[in-house]
């Protein structure tokens, strides 16, 4: 248990350190943003510096950072559904999610054809989901995949088109992730997104 958390807090800095990549966090504030103790995440941050990754809270190495947080990140707990309309269900759910892989990759940046609809819930509204989907539809391997992860998935996080996504850094993470044509849509998500971004 104990090393199950210091890898989300590890996941923590990394998503937060890739939200912001230029450098604009103090090591407090990033601390703070990665609901992490001031100590554990200087020592992490010590431990990417050496690893060329990072200079401070400057992202030097964006691709070899998610390529190391790719290696190391904590596998989501996920349950699949077949459901006929789902972005409906989202649209018409007052319950928290975000949007990741295919589904999330087409409104962003429109390259992959959307054939899963992959969402983050938070831990306390699984069992709400796991019900709607349910009541909506078939359990088992289909069109939907409902994700459980550490809360912090959801830090960067926004609205697109009505629809809820998770960050970019964590949507490039989750297409690397799926492989095959998803990685190709991750280079470009890299390349026309995050790296005007870094200096």
């Amino acid at each position: 248990m104990a090393r199950r958390k210091r890898g989300y807090l590890k996941e923590r800095i990394i998503r937060t350190i890739l939200n912001h990549p230029s450098g604009d966090l103090s090591k407090y504030r990033l601390a703070k943003e990665a609901d992490a103790s001031f100590p554990w995440t200087h020592e992490y941050l010590t431990t990417l510096e050496r690893e060329g990754y990072v200079d401070g809270t400057t992202v030097f190495d964006y691709r070899g950072l998610l390529d190391y947080w790719l290696g190391m990140r904590i596998k989501p707990e996920k349950r699949d559904y077949m459901v006929q309309d789902p972005l409906s269900l989202l649209r018409d759910s007052d319950m928290s999610y975000a949007l990741t892989s295919y589904q999330a990759e087409n409104i962003l940046q429109g390259y992959l054809f959307p054939s899963r609809v992959d969402i983050y819930v938070s831990v306390d509204d699984a069992e709400k989901w796991h019900m709607l989907m349910r009541e909506n539809g078939l359990v088992g391997r289909g069109n939907v995949r409902v994700l459980v992860d550490d809360p912090h998935v959801f830090y960067g996080s926004h609205v697109v088109r009505d629809f809820n996504l998770v960050s970019t850094p964590q949507l490039i993470l989750d297409l690397f992730a799926d492989g095959g044509p998803s990685v190709e849509a991750a280079e470009m998500l890299i390349e026309k997104v995050v790296l005007k971004h870094v200096q």
